[in-house]
């Protein structure tokens, strides 16, 4: 960051902050009203699924579990079916499996009480340096900010950060834990992730309302949106595999469950390959088919696009009657019973499609 002699003064800055939260505060359903302490609960639940998704996606998911689980000992004696299928529609499933884990840890080891500290609270499953600090500063008020990715744009916008993204979190976290107060850090922390959601959005953010406007070193120098500065994306590498279609005669469909390590651990699947740089040919695929049978090939292809690569997978059908080891046979019309990945419902769906 450049050296500026006109930083915006942190008293000045928390001061407007929380008065403009004072009056805008968004109504969250995982949001104490002013004046109530945040359940612990209900904060770490609704984090654990923000991550890598939007409110507005969120909110039915996080009314739909605390209906079903109202305390935390509720969620630690679901089975972990349950919860995943609860989870569809979310991803990233590693969150749920360790929202599970958290949960019989919290419930079986601290009494249905979450730890108050930072330290404490990472070393629950599940539970990083973000997470820790967003339940720390909103559910037990300790001195620190939670910095998401509303915060770290407009902290990089208040004091125009000219160095690009991901290098500029470590400057950004230092600025962050500047504005915490010896009290009401929970509402700084909120009073910055709402500032972000409604006023300094990535786009068209509106200055003209925003309480920081005055000392916004961006804001002054009329480029809010060059801000934050982001490193040239790498493009994402391609992987291949294919995917088996294995209908029983009575029309159920081979499920297998993936290893509970890995990405989609736990989950249930359709039947496939590795995944790997270099395209399969039908003869590879079919040498490493997990069933003997008749195999063809399905028109078309299969793309999905996970965080760090794209993936393409092409169907391979037959008719079988052995399973395998973590399988199940289930008819397409229940596969809501099962928490089945989206690549996995795409699978299905092109399959299904295909045999039309």
């Amino acid at each position: 960051m450049k050296d500026r002699p006109d930083s915006p003064p942190t008293a000045r800055s928390r001061q407007g902050l929380l008065a403009w939260y004072d009056r805008h505060r968004r109504d969250l359903p995982w949001r104490a009203v002013a004046g109530e302490r945040s359940d612990p609960y209900r904060v770490w639940l609704s984090e654990i699924m923000l991550q890598q998704t939007t409110v507005a996606t969120v909110r039915p998911y996080f009314t739909a579990f605390i209906a079903r689980w109202p305390r935390i000992e509720d969620l630690a004696a679901a089975a972990l079916d349950d919860v995943l299928v609860a989870w569809q529609g979310l991803g990233y499933y590693a969150r749920a499996r360790n929202l599970h884990a958290c949960a019989r840890v919290v419930a079986e080891v601290h009494g249905g009480h979450f730890p108050d500290t930072e330290e404490q609270l990472r070393s629950l499953p599940g539970i990083g340096d973000y997470t820790a600090a967003a339940i720390a500063a909103i559910a037990f008020d300790r001195q620190t900010i939670a910095v998401d990715g509303n915060v770290v744009r407009v902290l990089a916008r208040l004091h125009a950060i000219e160095t690009p993204l991901p290098a500029a979190k470590a400057i950004i976290a230092r600025l962050a834990q500047q504005l915490a107060p010896s009290n009401r850090s929970g509402d700084v922390t909120q009073a910055l992730m709402d500032l972000g959601a409604t006023i300094c959005t990535p786009r068209n953010p509106d200055c003209g309302s925003c309480p920081w406007s005055v000392d916004c070193l961006s804001c002054g120098e009329r480029r809010p949106e060059y801000f934050p500065v982001r490193a040239a994306r790498k493009a994402r590498p391609i992987r291949h595999g294919v995917a088996f279609w294995c209908r029983h005669p009575n029309g159920a469909v081979l499920l297998r469950r993936r290893p509970n390590s890995g990405l989609l651990g736990g989950m249930m699947e359709i039947p496939s390959t590795a995944w790997r740089e270099a395209p399969w040919s039908q003869s590879e695929a079919i040498a490493v088919a997990p069933i003997q049978g008749h195999w063809r090939q399905f028109p078309g292809m299969v793309s999905h696009t996970f965080t760090h690569f794209l993936l393409e997978l092409e169907i391979l059908a037959a008719t079988v009657t052995e399973s395998m080891t973590d399988s199940v046979w289930c008819q397409p019309n229940r596969f809501g019973d099962y928490a089945l990945p989206t690549v996995m419902k795409k699978i299905a769906r092109h399959a299904l499609a295909s045999e039309q």
